[in-house]
């Protein structure tokens, strides 16, 4: 048994033992689990990939004469200015006005909110916009110009949905080409699309919550952040294998951290024909080797872990239910997958070479004390099941 501490006072001194998530299947497999669990402090997992629900906070500070922001674009680009006089929140998925709202022609690019926010992040320029009724408090009714990050007082990534702990393996049954979020799927099932860094995902390796929970810090595209709350549409009580990894979606993560310290490598903002937009992002979460149990499940392996194959073309925009059946990621990560005899080739929107890579940057850092770890002051939920859209009918 360890505690946080004492992890912590080994950082901190520089004598940690810390091995990502994909090195430590391997330390066990030559040192067996006893000597791992004496000699590892911690297993740095990562991820990267696009993650919709993604979105920041601006602080612009105020001009002469003062403005209270009842509407607000930038670059073009929607953000919701109902707040406090000059903070607004700037969605990821939102597409600039008077975009497109169904992209299906090649050629066709969507710009949104993610693009803003990578450019932020470059450190790049972007032309506000901001309009207002008008106060005696605020008189201003009208303000345009061009801000870059180091302008702003406060930058800040507040991401309500992160880090799903599985995901689907999407396919198209029907005989006509689907756009989906998930990429172009062919018909026929002619491909299938998958998004999870498999062995190296945070959630996978720590699949009932035990060290990641509220007040965990995360590396989140270069800045150190922290685990706000459970991220939405979490729900653990689904189907999960003899190990207690997950068989889909289940857990996902709140994430915050100060943008003017993140990196735009891990920062993307992606444009999906016929879906729209979104935020690729780069997460990085520590493990703390507490015991044995935590030890087992940080070796979990790509062979271990399954995803649902699931129909976009009906299963999913019906939400049927149907599973036409399962994946594991060493497979999905070959190339190809077999279902029913058939043989589908299979492609990532998940980076496993960034997500490798930011795990060895998040070991870097925490090895030269840079990175410490903070216990939870509140474990995710364990017992949650997932609600539908209530559709009541109204009487007019």
């Amino acid at each position: 048994m360890r505690t946080y501490k004492e992890i912590n006072d080994k950082i901190a001194s520089g004598k940690a033992v810390v091995l990502t998530a994909e090195e430590i299947i391997d330390y066990v497999d030559r040192k067996g689990e006893d000597k791992a669990l004496a000699e590892v402090d911690v297993v740095t997992t990562a991820t990267f990939g696009p993650m919709c629900s993604s979105g920041c906070f601006l602080n612009f500070g105020q001009c002469v004469p003062k403005i209270r922001i009842s509407e607000c674009t930038i670059d073009g680009v929607m953000a919701y200015s109902g707040l406090a006089a000059v903070d607004v929140f700037l969605g990821a998925t939102q597409l600039r006005v008077n975009a497109p709202a169904n992209l299906t022609f090649p050629g066709e690019f969507s710009f949104g909110g993610a693009h803003v926010i990578e450019k932020l992040v470059a450190g790049e320029m972007v032309e506000v916009i901001a309009t207002s009724y008008g106060t005696q408090e605020y008189p201003r009714r009208e303000l345009r110009t061009e801000v870059c990050i180091h302008d702003l007082n406060q930058a800040i990534m507040v991401n309500p949905r992160n880090c799903y702990q599985n995901y689907n393996v999407a396919v198209n049954c029907s005989e006509k080409r689907l756009y989906t979020y998930l990429g172009q799927l062919e018909p026929n099932m002619q491909n299938a699309s998958y998004c999870s860094a498999g062995q190296l995902s945070p959630l996978l390796n720590d699949p009932w919550y035990e060290t990641i929970g509220i007040g965990t810090a995360v590396w989140l595209a270069g800045s150190h952040g922290h685990v706000y709350a459970e991220g939405t549409q979490h729900f653990p009580t689904c189907q999960r294998s003899p190990n207690g990894v997950p068989m889909e979606g289940a857990g996902t993560l709140g994430l915050t951290a100060d943008m003017k310290q993140m990196q735009r490598k891990y920062v993307r903002g992606c444009s999906f024909r016929g879906y729209g937009v979104s935020l690729a992002l780069g997460i990085g979460i520590p493990i703390p080797i507490l015991n044995q149990r935590i030890l087992r499940q940080v070796c979990v392996r790509d062979s271990e872990i399954l995803a649902p194959i699931t129909d976009y073309s009906l299963d999913y925009p019906m939400k049927t239910g149907r599973v036409l059946g399962y994946a594991n990621y060493e497979q999905l990560k070959s190339g190809q997958i077999e279902l029913n005899g058939h043989k589908i080739a299979t492609s990532s929107l998940s980076s496993y070479s960034l997500a490798l890579e930011i795990a060895e940057l998040l070991k870097a850092e925490i090895s030269k004390g840079k990175f410490l770890l903070s216990e939870p002051s509140q474990l995710l939920p364990r017992e949650q099941f997932s609600k539908p859209f209530p559709i009541r009918e109204k009487t007019l």
